[in-house]
């Protein structure tokens, strides 16, 4: 890894999202947005919904984020970047098909969060959370050109 990159981990409970070197890149978090570039400081922060971006190569990389964990840290005068997230999905991996279901599912949770007798509410409040950002990341990155 040249001095100029860092290496970008992206892992959920349930695969290894991304694992690259990349030249720089750009999360949102609950206290801002925040770009890392090589030879950052250590740091952990608590991401916020969104996107993360990477840049590499010239190209964009976007990858649909909901809830986690970044750390930046140094290793060997490495820039090592990891992010562990409730959920994350590659927008290219993110059909208009997933989209509409994505839409509907929100609606319907919204509908199943109105009753008040539903006991579990934080499930439908993350479900819910996870579809409206594949939407709103989908769409923000429709238009925009960025690596598949």
């Amino acid at each position: 890894m040249s001095t100029k990159q860092l290496q970008l981990n992206i892992v959920t409970p349930e695969k290894l999202i991304l694992q690259e070197v990349v030249d720089f890149v750009t999360v949102a978090t609950t206290e801002g947005e925040l770009t890392i570039l090589p030879n950052h400081i250590p740091l952990i922060a608590v991401l916020a919904h969104g996107d993360i971006v990477a840049m590499t190569q010239g190209e964009y990389v976007p990858i649909a984020v909901v809830g986690g964990f970044l750390e930046v840290k140094q290793e060997n005068g490495n820039t090592i970047v990891v992010v562990l997230a409730d959920f994350a999905e590659h927008v290219a991996d993110i059909s208009d098909e997933e989209i509409a279901k994505a839409q509907k599912r929100a609606e319907e949770l919204r509908i199943a969060a109105e009753n008040k007798d539903i006991v579990d509410f934080e499930h439908f409040q993350t479900d819910l959370e996870r579809s409206l950002t594949r939407v709103k990341i989908a769409d923000k990155w429709r238009r925009k050109k960025y690596r598949r």
